[in-house]
Parts: C-alpha cells; structure tokens; sequence
C-alpha cells in the first residue's frame, strides 16, 4: 500500500546521523535568489533549529550544482547535473549526490533522472541509491509522485512506501514555506538533497 508506514530500521544513503526513529516535521523557508545566491533553510519544529542549508549554484559559482549542508555549515552533500551533449539529446538529464567521508572524499550515494523532453515532463522523477535499495528489482528505487511547484507531493520507495511528504499550511498563500514529513529511520539529508534537486528543476530558489 503507498501509504503504509516504513518500518523504523534506518535508511542511510548519506549518513545513520540524520535518521531518527521517529517521524519528524521540518519546514523549509527559501531565501529570494537575489540574496547570497537563493537555496534555502530548514530548520526542526517547533525549536526552529536549524538543521540543514541548500545552496543554490549563485553560491557555488557553478550552474547545475546544489549544496546541502548541516546546520553548523559543514558540507554533507554535493548533487551535481551532469552535461555534455549525449546528455541535452537524452530523454532523461542526471543528477547525482555525492557525500563526503571524514577525509572530504566524494563517493556517489545517488542518482536521479530528470524528463528531458515536453512529453517526458509529466513522467515520475525516479532516483537510484548507492548501494541500491530495490535489491535489483527495476532501475530505481524511490520515486518522487504528485507536483513539486504545488507543494503537494509525496517520495515513495520501489514498494509505494512512504518516505517523505511535501505539504503546505492550510491558509498559506507563499510556497516560500512549506514543510517535510520524513519518516521514521529515513536518512533525511538525502531527503533534502533530492528536494534540492526539484527545487532546481522547477526554477525556484537554487535556480541561476
């Protein structure tokens, strides 16, 4: 069933550190693009701690390239658009996420594929986990369902398990805030790095 509730055992795409075993609310605010380069903060209710920060690529200096750091600034994610011209011809553009161990090396801990194409735009935003998730079973293992620019959609796994649900306030009339249900024992920096991904996609705060 897609809603039924994960089991508790942690998904650790990025880091074992960012799964709770607990579900947990977290909102996003996106900062203006003409301000230190867009992206946007997340932050935990109701403390309003700060938890993650997404750069967009006015930071970085670099189109195509996202950032998403902890609360204190340390870099946890890279998630990177690949170029070149196989790639503007493809049917799908790529993403990939790497993570950096304690001695800065990047490793690929996951890959996403963006429609390419005005018939492919409506087609689901899959993503591929190193190591993979779905034990082989088809070519990705979660699946972004429902429209990212109305904050109202929802990341499932290969099995139609929820995993993360974006939602906006009844009454809230900016998408500027919207908040992030993940799970419990779902790695949410990977959460946010696939959100970083669509933020950019749909030309919001991390967009050039």
């Amino acid at each position: 069933m897609a809603g039924s509730r994960l089991n508790a055992a942690p998904v650790a795409i990025v880091s074992k550190q960012y799964c709770s075993p607990e579900q947990v609310v977290l909102t996003v605010r996106q900062r203006p693009q003409t301000v230190t380069g867009g992206g946007f903060v997340v932050t935990e209710d109701p403390t309003q701690k700060v938890v993650f920060r997404v750069e967009g690529c006015g930071v970085l200096g670099s189109q195509g390239e996202l950032m998403v750091r902890d609360g204190d600034g340390a870099a946890l994610l890279l998630v990177r658009r690949k170029e070149g011209v196989v790639q503007a011809l493809s049917i799908n553009r790529k993403w990939k996420g790497y993570s950096f161990d304690y001695e800065g090396v990047k490793k690929v801990v996951f890959k996403l594929k963006e429609p390419n194409s005005c018939w492919a735009r409506n087609s689901a935003i899959r993503i591929s986990t190193e190591p993979r998730r779905s034990g082989g079973a088809g070519d990705w293992d979660f699946e972004v369902q429902g429209r990212f620019p109305d904050k109202c959609c929802t990341v499932v796994d290969h099995l139609g398990r929820i995993v993360a649900q974006i939602g906006v306030e009844k009454g809230m009339r900016s998408m500027d805030v919207y908040y992030v249900v993940v799970k419990p024992g779902v790695d949410q920096a990977f959460v946010f790095g696939v959100i970083a991904v669509l933020d950019n996609i749909y030309g919001e705060s991390t967009a050039c």
